[in-house]
């Protein structure tokens, strides 16, 4: 039986009392601690600061510069400028001019727009400066360019004049079908309030024709200290950044006549209304129903914190609930989430959104809405929530292990929330304490109190229809939305039964196999067993994550042993498998049975191999093996599952091809390969037509139930002696029938000899140019480092030319790959958006850049700008589970040896610039070549 909420609702006073009467131990009355874990501080001058030492990684230490101050805060004159004082912080300084900044950090291993970078919202602007900190002169550096952003920007007016064209690129990056409807959307989510005026990206007339002193004038009224925040997080001493805080910020000084901080107020709705808001290139069709604004309430005390994991729990049971109702044959909806969210400093609200599947709005509606109401008015049930506890539990568990592990990002990133909006940071210690010990005590009545008390019901709200105009659903009426919503939440809801699950995965335990060989690779501290079926295992075992087993296996095969006619039954057999689920088990009942556990197994087929890959927390590992051998020995069949993949993915597939950069995708590929019949495409509704249960089935097990040929590899936190049983259980037990274990040569290839296209789509003054070089390659683990390195140094060269120098895009550039699958070869493609006016330019500049390096090779500065950046990441990744692996999955498929791993810097060292010359002369074949440019549509 589901228990319902009692008709006498308790107040929450008497809730807390009740279940907190043997927790005694914590008052919740007590306010919410600031962690010993960092050190808060604040200058005389008004500026914040935050400072923590966390090892991981090491020798690197990220810094912040968080501005309380956004494009909210622009005068009329000013729309666009507080991203354009963003922008202008890297042109020039007190310190550095222009260009000097990017090129100093980039020699000591910074890569610009990967680690350096910035963002601008509607009310902060934030500067991200990832440091190496093996070089005193690095940190002294770094705290010099925060102290010229805070303060000294020069905000020259030649440089200001060549900055709007390239803010203009950006602008037009961002348009096409989100802006158009956003454009009419966000004035009614905002209702009328002035956010909806003040669009970061700024007005293009304004960006072109700015006075310089409307500039400063932003610049001098709110870049101060009163509004600033600096973060320090990484390997530093505490003690020697405070003291560097204080020589670089104290000096600042807030304006005679401060402005005053202000938040722009949002309306409260006072009536019900619809919006229907379309275009002919959305990709997809969904609702949005947004609920009255609320003022958010800090939290302050320990109460506080404690009601947010009610929350939290309240709001993960509804999304499980809203999971299951996609797995029927006829979904109401493709997915949806219900909960409260932040709409604006201050402000939050309730919202529910729905992707539009194929039975179009009125069932999305009427779904999500009687599932709001349901939990609103019958709660949930004991078994639901003891499964969400156990979830939160193992979360915080995994955080608590993982403390000293966690990159310096992660806390950055918490402090700044703490200085905009006032985020708790009682440190993960505290916060495993508080949640330990006060998770047991929330009650079932205590959660559905919050479900009855926070779900909107009769309120006045927005309903939005956003969908495509050439979707072959009825468009919707405004007005009859708030129709629709109103009349669901008078319907009579029942409670849904609980249904009865297994206990555990497996009842019975397959009869092991056994570990037959083993050796031992101490110089890559690796252990290599042979197992009964065949299958062998590598196994690095780490200290660099607390909590966390990567496994991995690749094979060769894939989809290229299957017959065209199979095309789409090899494409998605593993997608359709994982949608039905394992044994006799959904999966959402999977999710069920593992509530606590962190376990994730999938496999894949792509065009050349079988795909093997899981993940488990330390404690896990079990579950991940059950997990492996059922994947493999008892994939699910489902026809109602089957049929809501069918049309889940047709539904997705409609609208695709309305966006112009899929229709660029598609065509350029086409051009490519001469329309190979075994290229994969944009997907159509009519290619999921052609997937058939059972042959799917049948694939999928012919490639994934036999191990034969497997190698699995294994790094993370666990023990050699204790896995070894659970691999001989769960893996050598495996059978190992006799299947091709290698791949067939489909025949793709690029065509030959020099092929443009022009393309026409989209209705925005928007253009992209894509330059493609193909041919065949030998491929060694030396030469692909060339090839990288000559990718990296023509990126060098595009941002510093093509972007900076003549201000022709924002972004773009170049990447590449060498291969020897399924024949030795290598392809490099150039992406570069513009504007259609500027197409030519981008081409000869570009075209110049290749002849330019071909010729003189690349300078050497720019080369050691790569290989410092190379360096710094190694440095760093060899201590990441996930780099291993990767690294160790490689060299079996590329047939090199794994401890070139510990070669890796003196190899990098060894690249001249002679080399990459000879790279670029090559690989840049100007008679080889694919071109395509998009172009708006005529």
């Amino acid at each position: 039986m589901t228990p319902i909420l009692p008709k006498t609702v308790l107040t929450t006073a008497l809730l807390l009392a009740l279940s907190w009467s043997a927790h005694a131990a914590l008052n919740l009355s007590d306010p919410i601690p600031v962690g010993p874990q960092v050190k808060v501080g604040k200058l005389a001058n008004g500026l914040t600061y935050y400072i923590q030492n966390n090892a991981m990684p090491a020798q690197k230490v990220e810094l912040r510069l968080v501005v309380k101050a956004g494009s909210i805060l622009e005068d009329d004159d000013q729309q666009g400028l507080a991203h354009f004082i963003e922008h202008m912080a890297f042109n020039g300084s007190t310190h550095f001019k222009k260009h000097e900044l990017v090129s100093y950090l980039q020699s000591i291993g910074v890569k610009f727009g990967a680690d350096l970078n910035a963002y601008t919202s509607f009310d902060e602007t934030v500067y991200i400066l990832p440091i190496p900190t093996d070089k005193k002169e690095n940190i002294d550096t770094a705290f010099q360019v925060l102290e010229d952003w805070a303060g000294g920007a020069t905000l020259n007016d030649a440089d200001i004049d060549k900055e709007r064209d390239i803010i203009l690129e950006e602008a037009r990056l961002g348009k096409g079908s989100s802006d158009r409807m956003n454009k009419v959307l966000l004035p009614k989510l905002f209702n009328g309030s002035k956010y909806a005026q003040r669009l970061p990206i700024g007005q293009e007339a304004i960006i072109k024709n700015f006075k310089y002193e409307a500039l400063k004038r932003f610049y001098a009224d709110w870049y101060r200290p009163d509004l600033m925040a600096v973060v320090v997080v990484g390997d530093v001493d505490p003690q020697a950044a405070e003291t560097m805080i204080h020589a670089h910020f104290a000096g600042l000084k807030n304006p005679p006549k401060e402005r005053a901080r202000s938040y722009a107020p949002i309306a409260a709705r006072s009536t019900s209304s619809g919006l229907v808001v379309t275009d002919k290139e959305a990709g997809s069709n969904a609702l949005l129903i947004r609920y009255p604004l609320q003022a958010i309430k800090r939290d302050v005390t320990l109460g506080d914190y404690r009601q947010k994991l009610v929350e939290t729990l309240s709001t993960a049971i509804l999304a499980q609930r809203l999971q299951e109702l996609t797995q029927q044959a006829n979904p109401p909806f493709l997915g949806a989430s219900s909960g409260k969210d932040k709409l604006a400093p201050g402000y939050e609200s309730y919202s529910t959104m729905a992707m539009i599947g194929r039975k179009g709005v009125a069932p999305a509606i009427a779904a999500v809405v009687q599932e709001n109401e349901r939990a609103r008015q019958l709660g949930f049930s004991a078994a639901e929530l003891d499964r969400s506890k156990k979830n939160m539990q193992r979360n915080y568990d995994r955080y608590f292990s993982e403390r000293d592990k966690t990159d310096s990002s992660s806390y950055a990133a918490e402090y700044i929330r703490n200085f905009l909006d006032s985020e708790s940071i009682p440190g993960i210690a505290n916060e495993y304490q508080f949640t330990s010990e006060m998770l047991p005590g929330i009650t079932l009545a205590e959660v559905n109190h919050y479900a009855q008390t926070t779900i909107p019901s009769k309120a006045k709200k927005l309903v939005v229809y956003m969908g495509s105009t050439k979707s072959d659903l009825a468009l919707p009426v405004a007005a009859k939305l708030v129709t629709a919503v109103d009349q669901a939440e008078r319907v009579k809801v029942v409670a849904k039964a609980e249904k009865v699950l297994a206990t555990k995965l497996m009842d019975k335990l397959p009869k092991p196999g056994r570990i037959v060989t083993e050796t031992h690779n101490k110089a890559l501290g690796l252990v290599e067993l042979g197992l009964s079926n065949g299958v062998k295992v590598i196994l690095k075992p780490t200290d660099f994550k607390n909590d966390q087993v990567l496994m991995s296996g690749v094979r060769f095969g894939g989809q290229s042993l299957f017959e065209q006619k199979d095309m789409f039954n090899a494409r998605y057999a593993s997608s359709l498998v994982g949608q039905m689920g394992l044994k006799t088990f959904s999966p959402t009942d999977v999710q069920k049975v593992l509530a606590g556990k962190s376990a994730v197994v999938q496999t894949a087929l792509s065009n050349y191999t079988d795909n093997f890959s899981a993940s488990a927390g330390s404690s896990d590992l079990e579950t991940m093996f059950q997990l492996f051998y059922l994947k493999l020995e008892n994939p699910r069949k489902d026809l109602t599952l089957y049929k809501a993949f069918i049309d889940g993915q047709q539904e997705y597939s409609k609208n695709a091809m309305a966006r112009p950069e899929a229709v660029f995708g598609d065509a350029l590929q086409t051009a490519m390969y001469a329309n190979h019949p075994r290229l994969a495409h944009t997907p159509r509704p009519d290619d999921f037509s052609h997937v058939d249960v059972d042959r799917a089935l049948a694939i999928y097990s012919e490639r994934f139930s036999s191990v034969k040929d497997l190698t699995l590899i294994i790094v993370g936190s666990f023990d050699v002696e204790k896995i070894k049983p659970l691999l001989a259980t769960y893996v050598a037990s495996l059978p190992a029938r006799d299947i091709v274990t290698a791949y067939r040569d489909l025949g793709i290839r690029p065509v030959a000899g020099i092929v443009k296209q022009d393309v026409h789509s989209g209705s925005e003054p928007k253009s992209s140019v894509s330059i493609n070089f193909s041919g065949t390659a030998t491929y060694s683990e030396d030469e692909s480092l060339r090839f990288q390195a000559l990718m990296d140094v023509m990126n060098l060269k595009i941002t510093d030319v093509l972007r900076e120098k003549l201000t022709l895009i924002y972004g773009g550039g170049m990447g590449g790959s060498l291969s020897r699958i399924p024949y030795g070869n290598y392809l490099i493609g150039v992406n570069l958006p513009c504007g259609p006016e500027n197409v030519d330019k981008v081409i000869a500049a570009t075209f110049n850049e290749i002849e330019q390096i071909k010729r003189d090779g690349p300078q050497a500065a720019e080369l050691e700008k790569v290989k410092q950046n190379w360096t710094k990441r190694h440095q760093i990744a060899m201590r990441e589970n996930g780099y291993w692996l990767g690294r160790l999955q490689s060299s079996l498929l590329t047939d090199s040896d794994p401890a070139l791993i510990l070669s890796y810097e003196k190899r990098i060292n060894a690249i001249s610039a002679d080399d990459v010359k000879a790279a670029a002369q090559r690989y840049f074949d100007t008679a080889n070549y694919v071109q395509a440019v998009l172009y708006p549509e005529k």
